[in-house]
This record gives C-alpha cells, sequence and structure tokens, in this order.
C-alpha cells in the first residue's frame, strides 16, 4: 500500500464521519459509502450529516456516496465503521470487492447470535484475517469530527497493516500508537460501553460520585479478566482502548452509553429509550452478548450481570445496586 490512493470509509454514521474528517485534515482524498441511499444524497447534497454529526461541516472534497463502484474506485484501504449488529448485513454489499485492501475497523461490539468481534465477523465474511486491523480509544465523533485534540491506538496482527495505517490517519490533532494485541484493543472498545451504561445509571440515581469512581474503577478490572480468558493481554485495558476509552466514556456528556444509563437510572425502560432515537448505544447489546459470554465460559463479571439483570430482566436499579455493594468481602488484588 502506497501513501496514495483513496480511503473508502463504510458507515456514514457520526463515527464514520469523524474518522473520513481526520483522514481528510491528514492530506487524504476520502469518501464514505452509506447504506440508504436517499439519505446519502442528502447528505451529499446539504454537507450536514443532520441525524448522527449534525453542524460539522462535510467539505465538498470529501466524497459521500451510495454507490458501490464509486466508492471503491481508487480504493488503497478501508475502514468499517459499522455498528456491529448491522456489520455483516452491510457488509453484504461489498460481496467479492474487498479483496487485497487493508481493512480497518472502528466499530466496537460483539454481534449477539455469533459472540464474534467485529473483525471476526470482517474475517468471517471475507474469509480471512491478515488485512485487518482495528482502530479504538477515548474517541468521541463529536471532537473528533470538529479537529479537537484526540490519541487512538491501531492493532493488528501484522505490524505493518498497523503502521501504514497510523501514518495514513495521523496529524497534529490526530495522534496514534501501535498495538499488536488486536484483541485486546478491540475488546476494550466494546466492553467500556456495558461499564458506561452502569456508570450512567449511577448518574441517573443519584449515588454520588465516590460510587461512580468505585463502579469504574471495579469496572476496569471486569473488562482486564474477561480479556485475559479469550487471550488479550491485561496491561492492553490500561491503555488507551482500556482506561482511555473507559474514562472517556463514562464521564463524558457526549457519551450515548452513560447517557443511555442515566435515563435507565431515571426511572425510563430500555424500550422507551431506544425507541426516541437513531443514535446507536452499543452498550446495550454488548451487555447482552458479553452477559451470554461470560455465563458459558465461567467469567465472573458482577457489573456486567447486574446490569443486564436491570435492562432486559426487569430488575428494580437499587436493588441490583445493593446486591454489587454487599457481595462477599476480598482483597482488591484477587484475581477473581
Amino acid at each position: 500500500m502506497t501513501m496514495n490512493g483513496k480511503t473508502l470509509v463504510i458507515g456514514d454514521g457520526g463515527w464514520g464521519e469523524a474518522i473520513a474528517l481526520a483522514l481528510h485534515r491528514a492530506g487524504r482524498q476520502v469518501a464514505v459509502w452509506g447504506i440508504d441511499a436517499e439519505y446519502v444524497a442528502e447528505v451529499a447534497a446539504s454537507r450536514d450529516n443532520r441525524k448522527y454529526l449534525a453542524g460539522v461541516p462535510i467539505p465538498a472534497d470529501l466524497g459521500w456516496t451510495h454507490d458501490v463502484d464509486e466508492a471503491l474506485d481508487g480504493t488503497v484501504e478501508v475502514y468499517s465503521v459499522v455498528p456491529t449488529q448491522f456489520l455483516r448485513s452491510t457488509l453484504s454489499h461489498f460481496e467479492g470487492r474487498l479483496q487485497g485492501l487493508p481493512i480497518l475497523s472502528a466499530s466496537k461490539g460483539l454481534e449477539i447470535s455469533t459472540l464474534q468481534r467485529p473483525t471476526e465477523i470482517l474475517a468471517d465474511v471475507l474469509g480471512e484475517s491478515e488485512r485487518l486491523g482495528v482502530l479504538s480509544g477515548p474517541s468521541h465523533a463529536e471532537e473528533v469530527g470538529r479537529g479537537r485534540v484526540t490519541t487512538v491506538v491501531i492493532a493488528a496482527h501484522q505490524a505493518a497493516i498497523a503502521e501504514r495505517a497510523q501514518q495514513r490517519i495521523s496529524s497534529d490533532s490526530f495522534r496514534v500508537y501501535t498495538s499488536e494485541d488486536l484483541v485486546g484493543v478491540e475488546l476494550g472498545g466494546a466492553l467500556k460501553n456495558i461499564i458506561a451504561i452502569a456508570a450512567g445509571v449511577v448518574d441517573g440515581i443519584g449515588l454520588g460520585d465516590n460510587a461512580k469512581a468505585a463502579l469504574v474503577s471495579r469496572g476496569l478490572v471486569e473488562m482486564a479478566r474477561f480479556g485475559e480468558a479469550l487471550g488479550a493481554q491485561r496491561e492492553t485495558f490500561f491503555g488507551l482502548s482500556g482506561a482511555g476509552d473507559l474514562m472517556v466514556t463514562c464521564y463524558s456528556q457526549h457519551s450515548r452509553n452513560r447517557s443511555l444509563g442515566e435515563r435507565v437510572g431515571g426511572g425510563e425502560t430500555l424500550d422507551q429509550i431506544l425507541a426516541s432515537t437513531e443514535k446507536v448505544a452499543e452498550g446495550v447489546w454488548t451487555c447482552k452478548a458479553i452477559r451470554r459470554a461470560a455465563a458459558e465460559r465461567g467469567i465472573e463479571m458482577p457489573i456486567t450481570e447486574a446490569l443486564g439483570a436491570i435492562l432486559f430482566d426487569g430488575r428494580d436499579v437499587r436493588e441490583a445496586v445493593n446486591e454489587l455493594m454487599t457481595r462477599p468481602n476480598r482483597s482488591e488484588l484477587d484475581p477473581a
């Protein structure tokens, strides 16, 4: 792969636009592909992604298309930025068309039906995994889209994939580190959304700063425990894609997952919240998937289990919190 040529971003949501703008600022030719032809045409004309990142201008030379042939023309690398639950069906539009291209996933979550990570879905659909990488870290679309200083990590099994992607997207406002722990970086981006919803619940019921700090700290331990069990490096969870992304998602006004949790803590049901917005809070579906995966593997995930009971089983919020607080006493360094 050369530094010339176009980067294709598959996915026209807020995060897809933000990735595209980061690439554009780094001097790359960029095109964004969206699945809804009518909405794509509207955005291409208005240069405003009103549903997902309103008020962030899209430069005139940043392509915005529903046409697959147009999207792929001159493409030398691809970013997949599609909500995880829709990734497999979206990729069908590119079936047989992505061979030989490096593909960076910026999706966060696990597929409920298979418990697969986004790069595993990509490998499943594309038939091989050697060209795949993942971008993750503390990076709200609202800030990346506006060019605010952001630092992320790109991981790939092949160092050359990560290093070339790092060169192509880095700029004075978007700093990129590399990692070889693809599994850990990808799981960090998924698991932190569960803890962020729980942190929002804490905000919603007014438990205070002490309780929220405790939940976030123990949530990080829970993330690392699950990651290690699936082959990730524990240290990865204390870097940008773990602790970094966890902090921004649990405390930011931009966090859809934290905001959803706050509404749950305030008494709304999950169905009511989901019906009120087109934006995806990946943590809901990730919680369902991780809860099941942890149970099948015998991994202790008390925060995930408590949140799952609240979201899907109708458990009273305060009862769930009380159960967490009255678990058996133990050493903080207890690996379980």
